[in-house]
C-alpha cells in the first residue's frame, strides 16, 4: 500500500509555490548581461540591471507603506517602466493594476476608486490626465512621475516621486520574497466595459506562471527570443508576454506608438521574430503605404487575438513573410487559452485553405485543461462544423473572480465551468472556429446568421479597409445583416458594388440588407464597439 498524501505532507523542500517573478530570478542569473529591453535608437538594459531595478522598486514601494495585497496602479504606454512593474510590483507582494492608457480621467478614476490603489505611477505624457484623474477622487493614490526618454513633449512636475530617483534612493540587492501562496492575487485586470462600468479582473501567480510558460509552447518561442511589444502591456498584462520573455531571456522591443512605420523598422533593426496584436493593427501593416512596407527578411510571428482575422488579412500577412498564429482567450482567461496548433501536412495546402485553417481558434493550449462547446441545454455540440454553441473552459489560467462582485463571478463559473458568452463549431477534427459573441448572432427568419462570416467575405472586396456587422430589426424575417464599411483611402466602392461582392461568396439571406459607410467606433483596445452599431441600425 502507498502511504496517502496525508502521510507525507508538503515542506519546503518539496513544495514551492508557483510565481512568474522566479523567471526574472533565473534570467538574471543565467544570462546577466544579455539584453533584457530595448527602447529607441541607443537603449537596452541588460537581465541583471532590471532584475536590480525591480528589486528597486519594490524596496521603494515597501517604504511608502505598501503592503501584501494593496493595489499600485500603472499608467504608461510600452515602456521600459511598465515592463519592470510586472515584476517589481509583485515582489513587494502588491497587486498590479496595469491602466489603459486611452480610457478617459472618469473611467480611470472609477478603475482607482474600485480597486483601492495606493500607489499611482505614471507617465508624463498623462499628467494632464492624471491630474483630472486625481481631483476627481476622494483618497487619491500617491504618485510616482515617469519621464520616458523617448517622450517628447513637457514631462512637468505633477507626482510625489520621480521615477528615477525613487528607484536610485533605495540601496541595491534589496532581495524579494516569493508569495506564501500562488493563490495570492499577482494582477487586477479591467474589462472594457462598453455597457456599463468595467469589472475587476483577478490573476494569481499560478495561473500567470503557467500561461506564461504555455506562451512558449503555442508559440513556438525559442531561448532568447526578441519580442515587439506591440499589444499593450495593459491589455491581460500583455498576454503574460512579459513573464514569458523572462522565462525565455529574451529581448522585449518597446514601442510607445503602434504605427506602421515603427513596426517595420524594429522587426527589420532588431530581427524581432515575434509579436502579438488585435486584428486591426494586421489590418494597418497590410494596408500600409507601400513606401513604408517592408517584407520581412527572416521568419516573423504574429499572434493575433480577438475575432478571427479575415483570411485575406492573413494572406496579406504572408506575403510581407509574417506568419499569422490566431489566438483566442479573454480577460477572464489571463489573455490566450486556445490556440490554432498547425500541422505541418496543412504547409502544402493553397495559401487560401492555409489561411481558412489559420482563421479558426483551434484547440486548448497545453496550460488549459477543458474546452468544450455547448448546446444551450449544457451539452456538447457534435464535431460537424455547423451545430452552434457557447465556449466554456475549465484550467488553472482562469480569473480568480471579479472584485467585490460575487454574483457576477458566481455567473461566469456556474456549473464548475467558465462561460465565455461567444459561440462557436467544432471541426471533425476537433479544432473549434468562433462564429460570433452570443450578443452579436442574427437570427434572421429563424436561421443563424455569424457575423463573422459575412465580414470575412467583405474583408476581401479590395476597396474595404474595415467591417463590422451587426443585426437591424426587420418586421418580416426579425433581424436582418447590416454592413458597417470602413473603405481604404482613395476607394469609392457602392453599397452595390459590395452586395454584389457578398452574393457571390454567401447564401443569398446572409447577404446584408443595408450598407452604411463610415468610420467604425472602437474602444480603448481597438475592439469594433458594435453595441454602437447596433444602436445605430435600429434607427436606419
Amino acid at each position: 500500500m502507498i502511504a496517502d498524501a496525508d502521510d507525507l505532507p508538503r515542506n519546503a523542500a518539496n513544495h514551492v509555490p508557483l510565481s512568474p517573478l522566479g523567471f526574472l530570478d533565473w534570467a538574471a542569473s543565467v544570462f546577466p548581461e544579455r539584453p533584457a529591453l530595448v527602447h529607441g535608437a541607443s537603449f537596452s538594459q541588460s537581465w541583471s540591471a532590471t532584475r536590480d531595478r525591480c528589486q528597486r522598486m519594490a524596496a521603494a514601494l515597501r517604504s511608502w507603506g505598501v503592503a501584501r495585497g494593496d493595489v499600485v496602479a500603472v499608467l504608461a504606454p510600452n515602456t521600459p517602466a511598465l515592463y519592470e512593474a510586472h515584476f517589481g510590483v509583485p515582489m513587494a507582494g502588491a497587486v498590479l493594476n496595469a491602466l489603459n492608457t486611452r480610457l478617459d480621467a472618469a473611467t480611470l478614476a472609477y478603475i482607482l476608486s474600485h480597486g483601492r490603489a495606493t500607489v499611482l505611477l505614471f507617465d508624463s505624457e498623462y499628467s494632464v490626465q492624471v491630474r483630472e484623474v486625481l481631483a476627481l477622487l476622494d483618497t487619491p493614490p500617491r504618485t510616482v512621475r515617469i519621464e520616458d526618454r523617448e517622450f517628447t513633449g513637457e514631462h512637468g512636475t505633477l507626482g510625489d516621486a520621480e521615477y528615477e530617483a525613487w528607484l536610485a534612493a533605495q540601496p541595491p540587492d534589496t532581495g524579494w520574497e516569493r508569495p506564501a501562496d500562488e493563490w495570492q492575487n499577482i494582477c487586477l485586470n479591467y474589462t472594457s466595459g462598453t455597457t456599463g462600468n468595467p469589472k475587476g479582473v483577478l490573476y494569481h501567480h499560478r495561473g500567470a506562471y503557467l500561461n506564461a510558460m504555455g506562451n512558449v509552447l503555442s508559440c513556438g518561442m525559442p531561448p532568447h527570443a526578441v519580442y515587439l511589444w506591440t499589444l499593450p502591456m495593459f491589455h491581460c498584462n500583455g498576454w503574460c508576454f512579459p513573464w514569458t520573455l523572462a522565462a525565455l531571456a529574451g529581448t522585449s522591443v518597446c514601442l510607445r506608438r503602434v504605427e506602421p512605420a515603427a513596426i517595420f523598422e524594429a522587426i527589420e533593426r532588431h530581427r524581432v521574430g515575434f509579436f502579438c496584436a488585435a486584428p486591426v493593427v494586421l489590418t494597418m501593416l497590410v494596408n500600409a503605404p507601400a513606401a513604408v512596407r517592408r517584407r520581412a527578411a527572416h521568419p516573423v510571428q504574429a499572434m493575433t487575438g480577438g475575432a478571427a482575422p479575415p483570411a485575406a488579412i492573413i494572406e496579406a500577412m504572408d506575403e510581407l513573410g509574417i506568419g499569422v498564429t490566431h489566438l483566442y482567450g479573454l480577460t477572464e482567461t489571463y489573455g490566450p487559452s486556445i490556440s490554432c496548433a498547425w500541422h505541418e501536412e496543412w504547409d502544402a495546402l493553397p495559401l487560401a485553405q492555409r489561411a481558412a485553417r489559420k482563421a479558426r481558434i483551434g484547440v486548448r493550449k497545453l496550460n488549459v485543461e477543458e474546452v468544450q462547446v455547448w448546446d444551450p441545454e449544457g451539452r456538447p455540440v457534435p464535431p460537424d462544423g455547423a451545430s452552434l454553441g457557447e465556449i466554456v473552459l475549465r484550467g488553472n489560467t482562469l480569473m480568480k473572480g471579479y472584485l467585490h462582485d460575487p454574483a457576477a463571478t458566481a455567473d461566469a463559473f456556474a456549473g464548475g465551468w467558465f462561460h465565455s458568452g461567444d459561440l462557436g463549431v467544432v471541426h471533425p477534427d476537433g479544432y473549434i472556429e468562433i462564429k460570433d459573441r452570443a450578443k452579436d448572432i442574427i437570427i434572421s427568419g429563424g436561421e443563424n446568421i455569424s457575423t463573422v462570416e459575412i465580414e470575412g467575405v467583405l474583408y476581401r472586396h479590395p476597396d474595404v479597409l474595415e467591417a463590422a456587422v451587426v443585426a437591424r430589426p426587420d418586421p418580416t424575417w426579425g433581424e436582418t445583416p447590416c454592413a458597417f464599411v470602413a473603405l481604404k483611402d482613395g476607394a469609392a466602392a457602392s453599397a452595390e458594388d459590395i452586395l454584389a461582392h457578398c452574393r457571390e461568396h454567401i447564401a443569398r439571406f446572409k447577404v446584408p440588407r443595408t450598407v452604411v459607410f463610415g468610420p467604425l467606433p472602437k474602444t480603448a483596445t481597438g475592439k469594433i464597439q458594435k453595441f454602437m452599431l447596433r444602436e445605430q441600425a435600429r434607427e436606419l
